[in-house]
């Protein structure tokens, strides 16, 4: 989700900044509209009083599918997360994640909040509720789950489980550093761990294992590791594990979800396969000739536009629907459109200006590997 060049350029030294990979850019943000699209378009009511219904009846099954979304996000996080990392000091590592993700989230809370306060939708939505002033200070933590606190904004939950994965790629960083043997070998053993914990399920290393999502960590990490050693027999090996449980763990999902209508689970299959091969083209090098530097500003909405997009968006919908009744399609790609241009604006006026400054105060002064 901190999402962000050749296979040489992810080996260069220590010193140099981690390449940016616009195709990157633009695979997360096709996974943030996705994901728009499944919150917008699947069982929503307008007016929350009639029986459910579907608000786009005939999209609703299409747009169902970017659920998987998140799933991609988490397969981007681990390959990004591995290269960002790379030769940081824990310091300079946990410096970057802070000023990447903390200005857009903490405008995102204060944004919802008011919104959610000014025009309170109280039924009909997965999401209702006013935050009161102490649920909005824990959720400005990004801590809210482990604090048994309400989320602002239920799709937070993601947060929480990158920041578990933060921390395991910030302990191999403190314990001597990525390397390429160090990153196969906690991917083998974090992938046997989430094949066995699901048989043991209130067992405490769960929460730091992430049995249902650690796949998608993993093979992002390894293709990092392709990107390194496109001729890594053990690597691809490890992927090929990955991907096979990512197609059971996907299966499970898509039975899960229930909207009312049936769910086909093949497309399902399909579209994460498009995307672990999507992923993969970038690792291998096939994207890095192509001159997508437009794509960078995909990039840069991409977060918060994933941050503002569901509460808000509900509230502008329903709002706009009680007040003019157009139809759907229109009430959507208006509210995706509003949504994209906020999502711009704290990039612009929040995040450029913030991060640099969060940066140098974790990062103090005095150490020039900080700099990294």
């Amino acid at each position: 989700m901190t999402l962000i060049a050749e296979a040489a350029a992810a080996a260069r030294p220590a010193t140099a900044h981690p390449p940016r990979l616009p195709a990157l850019d633009g695979l997360r943000l096709i996974c943030a509209l996705a994901v728009a699209g499944y919150h917008f378009g699947d069982s929503w009511r307008l007016d929350g009083v009639r029986p459910p219904a579907h608000f786009l009846p005939h999209g609703a099954p299409v747009l169902i599918y970017g659920f998987l979304g998140v799933e991609v996000f988490f397969l981007i996080s681990g390959f990004v997360i591995c290269m960002s990392a790379w030769g940081r000091t824990v310091r300079g590592f946990v410096a970057s994640r802070i000023a990447r993700l903390y200005p857009a989230f903490w405008t995102g809370v204060l944004l919802t909040a008011t919104v959610v306060t000014a025009v309170p939708l109280t039924a009909g939505v997965p999401v209702s509720g006013v935050p009161g002033l102490r649920e909005i200070l824990v959720n400005l933590t990004m801590l809210p789950e482990p604090l048994n606190t309400p989320l602002v904004d239920t799709v937070y939950w993601t947060l929480w489980i990158e920041l578990r994965f933060y921390l395991v790629i910030a302990c191999l960083v403190a314990s001597g550093g990525l390397t390429d043997r160090r990153l196969r070998l906690l991917g083998t053993g974090w992938l046997i761990a989430a094949l066995v914990l699901p048989a043991f399920p209130g067992a405490p290393l769960r929460e730091v294992v992430m049995p249902d999502f650690a796949p998608y960590f993993i093979a992002g990490m390894t293709m990092f590791l392709l990107r390194r050693s496109p001729a890594d027999w053990r690597s691809w090996a490890l992927l090929g594990g990955c991907w096979l449980i990512s197609l059971q763990r996907i299966t499970v999902r898509a039975l899960d979800l229930k909207p009312g209508f049936e769910v086909p689970v093949w497309p399902a299959l399909a579209l994460i396969t498009v995307a672990y091969a999507a992923l993969l083209a970038v690792a291998l090098g096939l994207t890095d000739r192509l001159d997508w530097r437009r794509l960078t500003t995909a990039g840069a909405l991409t977060y918060p536009f994933y941050l503002l997009h569901q509460r808000i968006g509900y509230s502008m919908i329903r709002t706009a629907h009680t007040h003019t009744g157009l139809p759907a399609p229109v009430l959507i790609a208006g509210a995706v459109g509003v949504l994209l241009a906020a999502a711009w604006l704290v990039h612009r006026w929040v995040e450029r200006p913030l991060a640099p400054v969060l940066k140098r105060l974790v990062l103090g002064a005095g150490d020039p590997r900080h700099s990294k």
